[in-house]
């Protein structure tokens, strides 16, 4: 799915009109209308902007991810900023050590 069939899909969800968003982001129903069709993508900051509104991730919006939600759960942001925070050797000991359990979770479910 592209930037604006994600953008019009999640608005929709949302049960908001192009006109409704658009007063949101201050801008023109055109504009939203172009967003959607592909015709125009928005800057970061307003990228950031629409992601939010409409309860989502740009990362979800670019493509980055097909999980919308992603990267909404505060608990997991917290804790992937506490893991950046770390020095380089406790980052690669945590990230290793979370690897081996997230694999070994996987072949309990084959």
């Amino acid at each position: 799915m592209t930037f604006g069939k994600k953008i019009a899909a999640l608005r929709k969800e949302l049960k908001l009109s192009q006109t409704e968003l658009a007063k949101k982001l201050n801008t023109s129903v055109s504009v939203i209308s172009r967003y959607e069709r592909d015709e125009m993508t928005p800057g970061i900051d307003t990228a950031k902007k629409i992601a939010d509104l409409l309860n989502t991730s740009v990362g979800y919006l670019i493509g980055e991810t097909e999980d919308d939600n992603l990267l909404k759960d505060p608990k997991m942001m917290q804790r992937l900023k506490d893991i950046k925070n770390l020095q380089e050797e406790d980052r690669k000991g945590i990230l290793y050590a979370l690897d081996n359990l997230l694999r070994s979770a996987k072949l309990k479910t084959l």
